[in-house]
């Protein structure tokens, strides 16, 4: 059993110390500490906006609420950068345990299979054969027994490291899900970075054009209330598609709600939100902006059966963080576009759907988001119903991804705002 027990001696040294183990718990704890940190110091800022957005409007009150916001997300990117640096490192650690161990058995496979040919010859010979031969019956039996004792010893090993690399792919995969996970969230830190400093731009140009006396600052609020003819003819910005009259954008989203349940104004919200990604939305090309074969496989049929020439049609840039190749105002992947395509077909009344369609895209962004829940109302509901959009089911109820749902509904109850001047007038 000389063969087992060097293997094994060699299996626990691929496998981390119990030294290197502490300083790898070690430094996990020290990143959770952090963690918990700045996430008490977010929810202090959230505490901050929840108060002062309950006050009347003043200079000083707004002013306050744009740095509570601003310092809020600039705490969220740090914890965002520091959950995305330690799922890296441990994902680098998997894979040198793997590697590691892939070796092993690649070792030991070529040691059984030399075990199981020269068992295999072995074997081959009958007892008259042996009898007949003059072979001594007790060493040969010896040897054989022998050699399966070793083979089955090797065979034991082999299982073992088998399964432990299996449970540690299993295990890189899932870390490789989550970095997955939080990469993503550089979509969501990519806008709020921009959200942060348009907040930091109107900060300045209020304090700058209201001189910092409140009576300048409450007429220039007065002066921003728009009126309804304004709000119908102010243009609402889509992805992928031209700009078309909020009036019309409110049509379209009012057609999807009916079909759905989903309040229009969320509707709005969600395609505003998608909208506001950034330039690399539209700007894109399928050859190198899309992942192959899951998406560019669909978006060529889509495209085909539209009539559409694909190098024409403006899907989203690949970013440095990921995939791009979303389509049209409702920032579908090809992949997914295609799992609703019949279902925004029936409700829209084109066959097929066009994604880069104001109809067809918000028709989709209305039916994800009743499939998301949106579709029973209340503030609640309706913002876990934009994170899924986002981040599907399982990371939803995630914090770090909380700017997406707090920004969509904001954007909602501003749409919100607008429906009802309409509606009174």
């Amino acid at each position: 059993m000389r063969a087992r027990t060097i293997f094994i001696a060699a299996l626990f040294f691929v496998l981390p110390s119990a030294a290197l183990a502490g300083e790898v718990e070690d430094r996990r704890a020290a990143l959770e500490s952090q963690l918990g940190v700045l996430e008490a110091q977010i929810q202090e800022q959230q505490k901050v906006l929840e108060t002062r957005q309950r006050e009347s409007v003043t200079l000083e009150r707004d002013v306050d609420i744009l740095n509570a916001k601003i310092e809020k997300a600039k705490l969220s990117i740090k914890a965002r950068n520091l959950a995305i640096a330690g799922l890296s490192r441990d994902i680098g650690e998997k894979e040198v345990t793997i590697g590691k161990l892939s070796d092993k058995i690649s070792r030991e496979q070529e040691s059984l299979g030399e075990l199981l040919r020269k068992t295999a010859r072995t074997d081959a010979f009958s007892l008259p054969e042996i009898i007949l031969g003059g072979q001594n019956l007790s060493a040969f039996f010896e040897s054989v027994d022998e050699y399966r004792a070793v083979k089955a010893a090797l065979h034991d090993s082999y299982t073992a490291l088998e399964s432990n690399k299996t449970d540690t792919e299993a295990a890189r995969a899932a870390l490789a899900d989550k970095r997955d996970e939080e990469t993503a969230l550089r979509r969501v830190q990519e806008l709020e970075k921009k959200k942060t400093e348009g907040e930091e731009a109107e900060k300045q140009r209020i304090l700058k054009i209201s001189r910092g006396i409140e009576a300048e600052y409450q007429k220039i609020i007065k002066a921003q209330q728009l009126s309804a003819a304004q709000i119908r003819a102010e243009l609402f910005v889509v992805r992928g598609s031209a700009a078309i009259p909020f009036e019309r954008a409110l049509e379209i989203a009012t057609t999807a709600s009916k079909k759905t349940g989903v309040r229009a104004a969320l509707i709005l919200g969600v395609i505003a939100e998608e909208s506001n990604l950034g330039e690399n939305v539209g700007t894109g090309n399928w050859r190198v902006d899309m992942k192959a074969p899951r998406d560019t496989e669909p978006f060529l049929d889509i495209t085909r059966r539209l009539g559409l020439n694909p190098d024409q049609m403006p899907v989203s840039k690949r970013a440095w963080y990921g995939w791009g190749g979303a389509m049209g105002p409702a920032q579908f992947i090809p992949s997914t576009w295609v799992l609703y395509e019949e279902r925004i077909a029936k409700a829209a009344g084109h066959n097929p759907p066009n994604p880069w369609d104001p109809t067809d895209a918000f028709m989709a962004s209305a039916i994800l988001l009743m499939d998301n829940g949106a579709d029973a109302g209340g503030a609640k509901a309706e913002r876990l119903a934009a994170l899924r959009y986002l981040a599907g089911w399982t990371n939803a109820k995630k914090r770090a991804y909380a700017f997406y749902g707090d920004d969509v509904m904001d954007l909602a109850d501003k749409y919100q705002k607008q429906i009802d001047i309409l509606q009174q007038n």
